[in-house]
Formats: structure tokens, sequence, C-alpha cells
């Protein structure tokens, strides 16, 4: 079995994400076969793996975040990295994956008593990530803090004590009192989780590192913890695909530039990062647009986004007026993009006879494009390679949704894939949907597309930039932290 090394947070939204996505890169640019591992997430944004000895599924969900951290250790991302993946569909519920494949649905309460189950999944999955890797290092969800959820735990102390993988616990200095963050764990931890705690970093500093101190010597009065190193505010961060909604609430518009492109913030809204190699083009500014303010104006480009619960969302978009905001939007000659359950929002009615999604059975969509959607049990999950059908270029991306949408605008599909006709297209050529996300990756689409609304695009390439900023993310880690210490405890 691989050595192993784990991340925890005093809380949630640390930034553990991208400090195993840093310290992977940093021990692959060493030499070591290196793999990440999360034992379970919760997060709408997911990513389709290989479910490896299943030659006949398309794939498998995992959340984004292992798929960065994968991309990070220069390896192909697997169901095994994060075998236990929860994607909220109401406040209280939410679907359950398990490696990969759909489990079922449970709310919260009724999830504490499934996890002694999915332990079992978690620690196979933890076995086939080791195999072959020199280093895993693994993060953890929320914070080992929640002494309430102890006992069933499977995404921190419960792993790492029945893994046996010692423990880096991560305090965020942005949000202020991170002290007692650090202190206060130490104090409420049972003795057998507090054995597993090697030591500790501070994240997101900004200013002078020195002048936090004497805050290294209160927290090893209280603690006896090491301080592996104090991380400043990495600003190549803001140039990876995020993870979590969380990050939704802190994203602001920026300077002005040469095209606005609106989205809707969604409440369970899915996969934005779609989004992110818009944010990338230096002529364009994407906007998310919280409930309560209106979709701007000025803004030539509206993307309504994916959702993991399509009927629910479209009734909140129109409680919000964003339907009226849209169609003032297409009166004005703008655009709009809709993407998975974004394009199942554009056409005329979706349906949901089974009640997949919940007791509501259809809704009237936005009537932006002459399609209807009706709910399928059937999932369908898989990467595919495509090709955009009005600029006849190639596209590469991934199908994660339920449903078929049929109709007369769908006789003017946005892409082939696979041989097949995929979404649709408006008879002015100014609404299009898809069930393919990652379609703004390619960097010839994006550019064409961004000509074809005056916009000059294109030269940018969008993967090369992530490796890059994976490079620079790295290398503060290594400049910040004690590398040498935390690989070298891994066990």
């Amino acid at each position: 079995m691989a050595r192993a090394i784990m991340l925890q947070g005093t809380g949630s939204d640390v930034g553990k994400t991208v400090l195993v996505a840093g310290l992977c890169r940093a021990a692959k640019k060493r030499g070591l076969k290196v793999r990440p591992f999360k034992p379970q997430n919760m997060s709408n944004n997911a990513a389709v793996a290989d479910i490896p000895g299943d030659n006949n599924h398309g794939g498998g969900e995992i959340g984004r975040a292992q798929w960065l951290q994968a991309i990070a250790c220069g390896v192909p991302p697997s169901v095994h990295m994060n075998p236990v993946l929860l994607k909220p569909q109401t406040d209280v519920g939410a679907q359950v994956i398990v490696q990969g494949k759909v489990f079922g649905e449970a709310r919260a309460r009724d999830y504490q008593a499934l996890k002694g189950r999915l332990m079992d999944a978690v620690l196979e999955s933890w076995g086939k990530v080791g195999e072959g890797a020199d280093l895993v290092i693994v993060e953890g969800a929320g914070s080992p803090a929640e002494i309430n959820l102890r006992s069933r735990d499977i995404a921190n102390m419960g792993f790492a004590t029945r893994a046996d993988v010692p423990v880096v616990l991560v305090g965020d200095i942005d949000r202020g009192g991170v002290i007692a963050s650090v202190a206060g764990t130490h104090l409420i931890l049972p003795e057998e989780d507090r054995r597993m705690i090697v030591g500790y970093l501070i994240n997101k500093f900004r200013g002078d590192v020195s002048l936090f101190d004497d805050g290294i010597k209160a927290i090893e009065k209280f603690t006896d913890w090491r301080c592996f190193g104090v991380v400043p505010w990495l600003k190549a961060a803001a140039r990876l695909p995020s993870e979590d909604s969380v990050v939704l609430e802190r994203l602001a518009s920026g300077e002005a530039r040469a095209l606005k492109v609106a989205v809707p913030m969604l409440g369970r809204i899915a996969n934005f990062d779609d989004l992110d190699p818009l944010k990338a083009e230096p002529q364009v500014e994407v906007v998310f647009v919280p409930p309560g303010k209106k979709l701007p104006a000025d803004a030539g480009l509206v993307v309504i986004p994916g959702s993991k619960s399509t009927i629910g969302d479209l009734l909140k978009l129109r409680e919000n007026g964003w339907d009226r905001d849209l169609a003032a939007h297409r009166k004005r000659g703008g655009h709009v993009v809709g993407i998975c359950g974004g394009f199942q929002m554009l056409g005329r009615m979706v349906r949901d006879p089974d009640g997949i999604e919940g007791s509501v059975m259809e809704a009237e969509g936005l009537g932006l494009l002459d399609v209807e959607t009706v709910m399928e049990p059937e999932k369908t999950v898989r990467n595919v390679s495509a090709r955009s059908v009005p600029f006849g270029l190639p596209l590469e991306g991934y199908e994660i949704h339920l449903g078929r949408t049929t109709g007369p605008d769908t006789r003017r599909p946005s892409a082939i894939i696979n041989g097949a006709e995929d979404g649709a297209i408006s008879a002015d050529g100014k609404v299009i949907g898809t069930y393919m996300h990652g379609l703004f990756g390619a960097d010839g689409f994006r550019g064409k597309f961004l000509e074809s609304l005056g916009i000059k695009g294109g030269g940018l390439d969008y993967r090369a930039e992530v490796e890059r900023a994976l490079d620079e993310v790295a290398a503060e880690l290594e400049t910040h932290l004690d590398c040498d210490a935390i690989f070298s405890l891994a066990r």
C-alpha cells in the first residue's frame, strides 16, 4: 500500500482542495507516483471518470475537485478517487453516488444511517487508489470538529483512524479566529483522533507572514502541534476550476470588458465551472447574478447553467423574475446559451411523470426554444468528443443528465456527439441549448463563438492555463510549507 497523508480542515472552505492539488503537483515534480483521494464529497460540480473494469458503462461521477487533483498528478481520474459523492437536490436531501454510480437518494438524517454500509466502499476504493502509487494525498470534508457526527464518520477521522493515515490540520486565517479554531479542534477531539494529527498549517494569509509568529507560539502552547508553514493567499488558485458553490457567494463583477456574460445563480446550480474558460478570456466579464438581483441589461450573453433540480430551479427562476429579464434580453437581440438543465429550461415544457426530481410533475419552460423535455430514470454519464454544428469545430466535454429533449428546434442541433445530434438552436441562431458540459473549454470553438458575438477571442490555451496555475500553486507551497516534512510523515 502506498504511503499516505491527509489534509483536514478546521471548517469547510478552508482551501483543502487547492492545497491537495498543489501538493499533488509538488510530489509529481519530485518524481513520485502520486494520487488524490477524498472518501466523501458533497458537490453538484461533478466530473466523469473511468470505472476500471467496466467496459459497458459510459463512465462514473466524481467530484470536480478530484478530477482537478488527478490532473495535478498527471493521471486519468478514477471513480475510486472519490468513492462517495453527494449531490444536493433539496435543502435536506441528496442523490448518493457510490463508486461512480447512482446508489439512491437520502435525506440528511437517513444518510447518517447509511454511512456504515458506505465505509466498505470507501475502504475498497482506498485500496485500489493506492495500487502502484508512491504517495496518496487525502482530502477530508467539512471538519473533524463536528464531533456530533463522529460515530458514523467516513470523511475525516472515521476514515483516518480506520486507514491509519496521519492528518495535517488546515486553518483559514482569512475568515478570522484561526488560533481559536485550531486550538478548539485540539480541545474537543477525543484522544484517539487527536493523536492522528501530526501538525497543522495556516492558509490564505495576506500581508507580512512574520506578523503571525506570535500566533504560531500561541497555537503551540495550546496544542503542542508543529506548524508546517503559513501559506499566503494563492492568486493562481483563481485560475483553477471551482468545485463548490460556496465560492459563488464571493464572486463579484470585475472591470468592465467588451462582453458581459450574465449567469443566474440557480439554487441547485451544477457544473458552473463550464464558465471558467470564458472568465479566462481577457475581453469577457462573467457576472454571477444572485437571487433578488436583475440580470444586467447590458449583458450580451446569458448562460443558463446546469442544475441538479431542473424543475425546482425553473420555478425559482420565475420567482426571481429572471424569465422577464430573459425575455427583455431577447428583445434587445441578446444571445442565450443553456447547458444541460439550463437547456431543458429553455424549452416550452419540462415533464417529470415519475417524480424523479420531486413532487412537481411538470413546469412550463422559458419558451426560448421549441422543444420539450421528459425526465427519464436512466442517467447518461459519459465523456464525449463532438463537433460543433454551427462552426464545424471539434469539442471535448462530458454529459451528466437525466431526460430526453425533443421538438422542432432539435432539427437544428448544436453539436454532433458520437454520430448523434445533440441540442437545439433557435431559428435566428441566438439561442443555443446543449447537453454537453465543457464546450467552452474547446479553444477553437470558444474563439469562433466569441467572434460571432463581435468579440475578439481565441489564442488562449485554457488547459495550458490550468497546468500553469497548478505549477504556480505548487511552487508557492514549496516556498512557504515544509513539504519535505509533510511527505516524510506519510505512512
